[in-house]
């Protein structure tokens, strides 16, 4: 694990650049139509950026009019990059699945993470960024 002085952890520092390539697709875990929660937030700043996004709410049927999917085994393709904005409680859950199905490149949002949550990261090897918020790091993409 790397720390740099930001505060920010990162197992390897490449996954902030998966957000530069065009075919980068990310799952939004915790993606909700509530303005006041970070999963609207952040779903929606993706979308608006450009980026292919899946919302991941198993109490929510749509999120911004598209549709949701209760857990990251139905999704119809590989996200790039799960992002993950639920409360540090549910975090784990969202890491086992993650790594049941072979999806390692994880982003956990601020709020996201324990130290439980950060062992279970470096103790499975994930390619993961926390501590620092997707929305700062991602930008428009090109050709929008």
């Amino acid at each position: 694990m790397n720390r740099g002085a930001d505060g920010v952890e990162t197992r390897m520092n490449d996954i902030a650049t998966l957000l530069n390539r065009d075919d980068t697709t990310i799952a939004v875990v915790g993606a909700t139509d509530d303005p006041s929660k970070y999963g609207s937030v952040i779903y929606r700043d993706l979308k608006r950026k450009g980026f292919d996004v899946y919302a991941v709410n198993p109490n929510r049927d749509t999120v911004d009019g598209d549709p949701a999917f209760s857990s990251l085994a139905e999704l119809p393709d590989t996200p790039t990059i799960v992002n993950v904005v639920v409360p540090a409680v549910a975090t784990l859950n969202v890491l086992r699945s993650a790594r049941e199905l072979g999806l390692n490149n994880v982003w956990v949002q601020p709020g996201a993470e324990s130290p439980e949550v950060m062992a279970y990261l470096n103790e499975n090897d994930f390619n993961y960024l926390a501590n620092a918020c997707i929305m700062v790091r991602s930008r428009v993409k090109s050709g929008l």
